[in-house]
């Protein structure tokens, strides 16, 4: 996934499907310069971490 793309993710108000190594996420934050994202895994646990945004892929149907 690319910068652009996780920025419309996150201004979106729509539910969009993210995965991190096979594992759904929500995007918190993104740091561009870094080429960061700041994660958690969608359920109950509220843990976040930062991931390489090369890393995200976006589920299409």
């Amino acid at each position: 996934m690319d910068v652009r793309r996780v920025k419309q993710i996150l201004s979106s108000s729509a539910t969009i499907d993210v995965t991190y190594h096979g594992s759904s996420v929500w995007i918190d934050s993104v740091d561009e310069e870094e080429g960061l994202a700041t994660v958690h895994l969608r359920g109950p646990l509220e843990e976040r971490t930062k991931v390489s945004i090369d890393d995200l892929i976006e589920v299409r149907d």
